[in-house]
């Protein structure tokens, strides 16, 4: 039963009709449902913090419109950022309930079980979101993982989005097991934030960031219990509606993605090798070659890439001391981590972090 998974890219880039902004992968508008009350409750500007991310306040919440997903993490990026509430998605995904998820929220309450709800979620996940993973599996402590990860490697700043995510997802297993109940662990991608208490009072569980995907962990003996609105016909209403929105994308994932993807779950562990993230997508060495060979890189040039975006984003966030941001970028000492950020940057770490909050 375990060992589902959902991952899917962009829309088919074969059709002279899409434009670009059309290919970009996207997020169905109600998982936004409710933010800009939210928004409004911590006193933010609601036409400022929208007209940052470039969407319309009006379509947020919509079961049917499709977001850019870029444009969606933006604007909880900015949330946080213009209300001064740097756990403003924790907290918004943690009151958020499953059916405020539109069609998606709810195909996975109408399941019979929650292991059957969870399946759902997994399983429809790729018409509700792009460029993004879902899995359900276990780990090696017998743990179940519900596992999320956004693909995209453009999308860099996606803190916010992974905090409601788990917040959104606790609350499909709440609705099953009682608002009271927590999971034995919850693990998060991003390094740990300031205000990391707040996570633990929200989850009710210990949390762990720098981890290498974001993930709920709970026993398995939950799977088994009864969904209280289980509705197998509404449960096909909502699966043949989802389908109409939108055929399953093509299984031909890009794996210059997928090869950024790795790199960056694998750095806070050193910098890995080509033939450890060959292992690990199960891609010949070769073909690897081919495909940065064709993008005009090199192995190391796609490290260097991700490491930079990385560096640039971890030492905006005054509260990281450059040895941990080092580390998460996968360098043995802070002198490595210093001479590359002057490379790419022209700078010191410690000036580009003055520099960039006196502007």
């Amino acid at each position: 039963m375990l060992e589902s998974s959902a991952t899917s890219l962009t829309g088919r880039p074969d059709d002279p009709a899409r434009t670009a902004a059309d290919c970009a992968p996207g997020v169905l508008a109600s998982a936004a449902t409710g933010i800009v009350g939210y928004i409004e409750r911590f006193r933010g500007d609601v036409d400022r913090i929208f007209g940052n991310a470039h969407i319309l306040p009006d379509m947020a919440g919509s079961p049917t419109l499709k977001l850019r997903l870029s444009a969606f993490c933006r604007l909880f990026e900015e949330s946080a950022q213009q209300t001064g509430n740097e756990n403003f998605g924790l907290w918004f995904g943690n009151q958020f309930q499953p059916r405020d998820l539109g069609m998606w929220g709810y195909a996975a309450v109408s399941a019979p079980t929650l292991g059957a709800a969870l399946e759902c979620l997994v399983g429809l996940f790729h018409y509700h979101q792009e460029s993004s993973m879902m899995r359900l599996g276990t780990d090696d402590d017998g743990l179940v993982r519900l596992e999320y990860q956004i693909v995209d490697p453009s999308i860099i700043e996606r803190r916010q989005d992974a905090e409601l995510s788990l917040g959104m997802f606790l609350n499909v297993l709440r609705e099953c097991c009682g608002s009271q109940w927590s999971p034995d662990e919850v693990h998060f991608e991003h390094p740990k934030p300031e205000f990391a208490s707040e996570h633990e009072a929200a989850f009710g569980a210990p949390v762990y960031f720098s981890q290498r995907t974001n993930a709920l962990l709970f026993r398995p003996d939950d799977l088994a219990r009864p969904m209280p609105s289980r509705d197998l016909r509404l449960l096909a209403v909502m699966q043949t509606c989802l389908e109409q929105l939108g055929s399953r994308p093509s299984d031909d994932h890009l794996l210059l993605d997928r090869i950024r993807t790795a790199v960056r779950m694998r750095l806070p562990e050193g910098c890995p090798s080509l033939g450890q993230i060959a292992d690990e997508l199960r891609a010949p060495v070769s073909v690897i070659h081919q495909d940065l060979s064709a993008a005009g890189l090199t192995y190391k040039e796609m490290v260097e890439e991700v490491r930079r975006d990385l560096a640039l984003s971890y030492t905006r966030q005054l509260h990281l001391p450059f040895s941990e941001i080092a580390m998460l970028l996968g360098y043995s000492e802070l002198s490595a981590f210093s001479r590359a950020f002057r490379r790419w940057t022209g700078t010191a770490p410690r000036d580009y972090r003055a520099a960039a909050f006196d502007a």
